[in-house]
Parts: structure tokens; C-alpha cells; sequence
């Protein structure tokens, strides 16, 4: 009989379990069979016969390239006898996720995918409040751009009026215009 693996140590974080590969946000298979307290191969049977559950936006398999990169990244697969898959690794979307849950369809399975599926949420949260900062910083920037353009455009007339010769200096005080005046 198949042995299950042990549930996921409290340290475990579903957030560094998810990898950014092709774009995209998702848990690898073996990850995901961990926290299902599933054997691997018992996910991927699952997943193989419920293939029209599973298009290309919900699930694919990692490239030969990924997964060597994956796994000199993290440990995925333990050392021994049958350390390399003869599969490649499956790479689940958030939505693929759901769609897991259902077809595993036990009680561990729903249970952590509302967790895989919250994670998911807080990325994407921090990824929207990390949008909103780099807007505010862009609209910064342009401000003080702006501000510069002004400076420059001041000291270049302050340098051109420099340039300019000096009026004459006008006598204060008052001022006879007449000489019939004087005399007088």
C-alpha cells in the first residue's frame, strides 16, 4: 500500500510554494501532494484521468529546461532509488487548484485547497498594492520632472538678463530741467 506523505511542518508557507514560471503564478504538483497529504503519483493519476477538467490554462507540464532549473532551485524530488520522475512535473494555476480539489474530493483536499486558494489571494493583493506604490512613485517622478523643467527654463533667464547690458543708473533726488530756473 501506497504511503501518504506527512502533513506540512508549521513552518511550511503555501506563498513559497508558488513560482512565477511562464508568466504565470502556480504550485507544482508535488507541492500540491504534500499539503493533500496524497502520494505524487496518486495526484497526477487523479489529474491524468480528468484530463478534460485540466486545459492548458488550468494546468501544464514543465518543460524539461523548467523543471531542471525548479529543482536545482528547491529539493523536489528525494535523493535514492527513483529520484527522477519519469514524468515531468505538473505546474497547477489557481484555478487548477480548484479543479484538483474536486477531483481528489476528500475533506484534506477541499480544506487545503481554501488555503493554496487564499495564498493565491494575498499574492495577488501585494502584487496589486505593489502596482498602486509604482504608480504613485511614476506620478512623483513626473512631478518633479516637471518641476526641474521649470528651474531650468527660470535659470536660463536669469543667465540671458545677466547677459544683457546694465541700464543706466538713474540720479534719485530732485532734478532741475531748466536753467532759467536757476537763475531766477
Amino acid at each position: 500500500m501506497p504511503k501518504a506523505t506527512s502533513p506540512p511542518s508549521s513552518s511550511f508557507t503555501v506563498e513559497h510554494r508558488i513560482h512565477l514560471i511562464r508568466g504565470q503564478k502556480v504550485m507544482i504538483g508535488t507541492d500540491l501532494a504534500s499539503l493533500y497529504g496524497v502520494p505524487t503519483r496518486t495526484l497526477n493519476q487523479a489529474v491524468r484521468r480528468n484530463l478534460k477538467r485540466f486545459p492548458k490554462e488550468f494546468m501544464f507540464e514543465l518543460s524539461s529546461e523548467e523543471a531542471s532549473t525548479l529543482r536545482s532551485q528547491i529539493v523536489i524530488l528525494e535523493k535514492g532509488r527513483g529520484q527522477y520522475s519519469k514524468y515531468a512535473p505538473l505546474a497547477f494555476t489557481e484555478h487548477g487548484v480548484v479543479m484538483l480539489s474536486a477531483v481528489l474530493n476528500s475533506d484534506r483536499a477541499i480544506q487545503m485547497s481554501l488555503v493554496v486558494i487564499r495564498a493565491f489571494v494575498r499574492l495577488r493583493e501585494m502584487i496589486a498594492a505593489n502596482k498602486d506604490l509604482a504608480f504613485r512613485v511614476a506620478k512623483l517622478e513626473s512631478s518633479q520632472r516637471q518641476i526641474a523643467s521649470v528651474i531650468d527654463v527660470l535659470a536660463e533667464e536669469i543667465e540671458s538678463m545677466k547677459a544683457l547690458p546694465p541700464s543706466p543708473k538713474r540720479k534719485i533726488g530732485f532734478h532741475l530741467k531748466h536753467s532759467a530756473l536757476l537763475d531766477g
